[in-house]
C-alpha cells in the first residue's frame, strides 16, 4: 500500500501497529519478521547451518581486522528508524561498542555496514528489499554473500534518486576472493554453500 505524503500521520499509526503485531508474534513464528515500506516482510525459515556459519565466519573475520572498539555483532536488538517506518535485522551489523549501550533497538545511523547472508526461502528480501532500505536508512556499505551461488556483492555510495537514497557503487565478488568491506579486507575462502 503506497500512501501519499499528506498522511504522515496514518504512515505513523500503521508503522505502529505492524511494530505491535511483530512484536506479539515474535517468539510464536519460526523464521524472522522485519518491516519494509511495503508491509511485514516474514523469512519463513529459520536460518540453518550455511547461513548461521557464513554470518559467524565473516563476523569472526571482520572482528580480526576492525578496531578493539568495534565489534561485528550477530544478535539483537533490530535496526530500527521509526520515522522511515522501516524495521530489519542485518546477519552482521559492524557498530561501534558505545553505541550498543542502549535498551532500544539501534539507531542505523550508527550502523557502518550491514552484512546478508541470503536466505534460501526468501531471497529477494536481500538481495531487493535490503539493497532498497539500507541506504534509506543511511546505512554506508551493504555487503551480501549468497551461499546459493558462492557469490556476493559489496554496496556502497549512497546517492538520491527519483526512487529514493540508493548506492551507487557495486563490486561484485566470488567466493574464494578477499572482499573489503568499508575499510577491512577479509577472505571468502571456506564459506559454507547451500546443498544442491
Amino acid at each position: 500500500m503506497t500512501l501519499t505524503p499528506h498522511h504522515a500521520e496514518h504512515d505513523s499509526f500503521q508503522y505502529q501497529a505492524m511494530r505491535d503485531i511483530v512484536d506479539r508474534v515474535h517468539d510464536g513464528v519460526p523464521g524472522k519478521l522485519e518491516i519494509t515500506k511495503e508491509g511485514i516482510v516474514h523469512d519463513m525459515m529459520a536460518p540453518g547451518g550455511p547461513h548461521e556459519l557464513t554470518a559467524a565466519r565473516v563476523s569472526r573475520r571482520l572482528e580480526k581486522v576492525m578496531p578493539d572498539e568495534l565489534l561485528a555483532h550477530t544478535g539483537t536488538p533490530d535496526v530500527e528508524d521509526v520515522a522511515e517506518g522501516v524495521l530489519r535485522h542485518p546477519d552482521v551489523m559492524v557498530i561501534a561498542e558505545a553505541d550498543m549501550e542502549i535498551e532500544a533497538s539501534f539507531d542505523p545511523r550508527t550502523i557502518l555496514a550491514a552484512v546478508e547472508v541470503v536466505s534460501r526461502s526468501n531471497p529477494d528480501n536481500d538481495w531487493t528489499g535490503k539493497m532498497r532500505d539500507y541506504p534509506l536508512l543511511g546505512i554506508p556499505v551493504y555487503a551480501v554473500f549468497d551461499p546459493r551461488t558462492g557469490e556476493g556483492a559489496v554496496l556502497s555510495d549512497i546517492h538520491p534518486t527519483p526512487q529514493g537514497p540508493r548506492y551507487a557503487t557495486r563490486k561484485n565478488f566470488v567466493y574464494g576472493e578477499d572482499v573489503t568491506i568499508a575499510d577491512w579486507t577479509i577472505s571468502t575462502k571456506d564459506l559454507p554453500r547451500y546443498p544442491e
